[in-house]
């Protein structure tokens, strides 16, 4: 492969019947056509995933066709690989996506190492990304937020906070408004209980091209100018799948029920 570009792939196919050997004629079908294996994991019940790496995109034409004639398994997916394929094959499962509005992903508080990873994958993007995340009280959000900073290598700033005691901030430093922050937002205190000064400097914030992440994200649009269309990602997390994230203990005067971590 000396001399030519490489590039990756992403293969994921369906097993009918998982006989012995099935693996290896795959891999063997890849080897004879020089198409690396860099890393293969199950994804969902009965398919398996792949990254590859290849030096010619005629080879993987060659490689499906071959599969096809394969006994047991159809091939489901051949592209490059994007985020979310990436964290499939880490994690050997695919994160849920709300079937309606694709920009709505929902984790379970066992999977908070996968929403780390999903978020840190976000955070490394450049330029602005705004997230949104959805949650009951102490299910996990701030510490997968600050987990995900981590991850990224991204310093993280609270913007708004309640998280040790109630976090409003008017300003910051010169070294603070850097690409290189991820900014937290609460979207109840940055809207219900904050001043004019803070407004200001969460619009500044807003247009600063840098990643946001906002928790409580349809009660800062309630609030705000902005729409949940201005948000890249939202993200639920819950305690179990069939938890409801509900606003009902919060209004405009009443806030001290509603522990907001």
């Amino acid at each position: 492969m000396e001399g030519k570009e490489l590039k990756e792939w992403y293969m994921e196919y369906e097993i009918y019947r998982n006989r012995p050997g099935l693996l290896g004629d795959v891999a063997s079908i890849l080897g004879m056509l020089n198409i690396n294996i860099m890393t293969i994991n199950g994804v969902q019940n009965g398919r398996r995933g792949l990254l590859l790496l290849t030096d010619d995109d005629e080879k993987i034409a060659v490689m499906r066709n071959i599969l096809l004639k394969v006994d047991n398994i159809t091939v489901t997916r051949l592209r490059p690989p994007t985020m979310l394929d990436r964290l499939a094959v880490r994690h050997g499962r695919y994160i849920e996506r709300d079937t309606e509005d694709k920009k709505t992903f929902r984790f379970i508080r066992d999977e908070l190492g996968l929403l780390v990873d999903f978020m840190a994958e976000i955070f490394k993007k450049e330029g602005h990304q705004l997230v949104g995340i959805r949650g009951m009280p102490r299910v996990g959000k701030t510490e997968s937020m600050i987990a995900a900073s981590v991850s990224a290598n991204k310093r993280w700033t609270f913007i708004s906070s309640t998280l040790l005691r109630q976090t409003v901030r008017s300003s910051l430093a010169i070294d603070e408004m850097s690409s290189d922050h991820v900014y937290l937002i609460d979207g109840i205190v940055s809207t219900l209980r904050s001043t004019e000064k803070h407004h200001s400097l969460l619009r500044e914030i807003m247009a600063f091209p840098a990643t946001k992440v906002i928790e409580h994200p349809d009660i800062f649009v309630r609030e705000s100018e902005y729409e949940l269309s201005d948000f890249h990602y939202i993200i639920e997390l819950r305690h179990h799948p069939d938890e409801e994230i509900t606003y009902e203990l919060i209004n405009r005067t009443e806030f001290n029920d509603f522990e907001m971590r």
